[in-house]
């Protein structure tokens, strides 16, 4: 079953944020939008590239009015350790979401059940709409690293269709550029 278009179930955990510990639950999705990035663990070789980008353009993301939650199986306490001993992991202001008991990525399938990875997560995105609800999900193997710039993209993308019913992105489709107003009369001449 795909997880587009549903609420994300209710959940409690504990996130390092701006050198504190603070609670994180499903209704901080609610009111604005996010993106929850799952990686499968601290202290390793991707992920600190993958976050310290989403770091990079973080500023960005406020401006969209998005929220960033970055998820290990790792605990909050090993996200502060992190953070206090990497450069690139000390850039990150956005919260570092703990899920040691893996609940969270069992909750947005990308938690690997078995083999030698067992216990971690896929390399799982989810954009959250202010409903609560998931509109965007990318999950891929743990070897290949994402691009902030991209997730930026498909979210204006989502963000401009919500504005605009009856309205769709085409493919490459950049802020500003035209959308298309699905129709009879547009079937075979695109």
């Amino acid at each position: 079953m795909s997880l587009i278009n549903t609420e994300v179930v209710p959940f409690q955990a504990t996130a390092f944020h701006n050198g504190k510990f603070v609670p994180v639950s499903n209704e901080n999705f609610k009111g604005k939008w996010s993106v929850v990035v799952f990686y499968p663990a601290d202290f390793t070789f991707v992920c600190p590239t993958e976050l310290g980008d989403l770091a990079d353009h973080y500023a960005e993301f406020q401006k969209m009015n998005v929220e960033v939650y970055s998820v290990s199986t790792d605990t909050h306490f090993t996200h502060k350790a992190w953070h206090d001993s990497s450069e690139t992991i000390a850039k990150v202001n956005y919260p570092m979401v703990g899920d040691p008991s893996g609940q969270l990525a069992r909750a947005f399938q990308v938690l690997i059940e078995e083999g030698g990875d067992a216990g971690l997560a896929y390399r799982g995105t989810f954009v959250i709409n202010p409903e609560g609800k998931i509109k965007i999900m990318e999950v891929h193997d743990n070897s290949v690293g994402r691009d902030a710039t991209e997730l930026m993209r498909k979210i204006k993308a989502a963000q401009y269709v919500a504005a605009h019913p009856g309205e769709v992105c085409p493919a490459k489709w950049q802020e500003g550029a035209k959308t298309l107003k699905p129709s009879f009369d547009l079937v075979g001449k695109i």
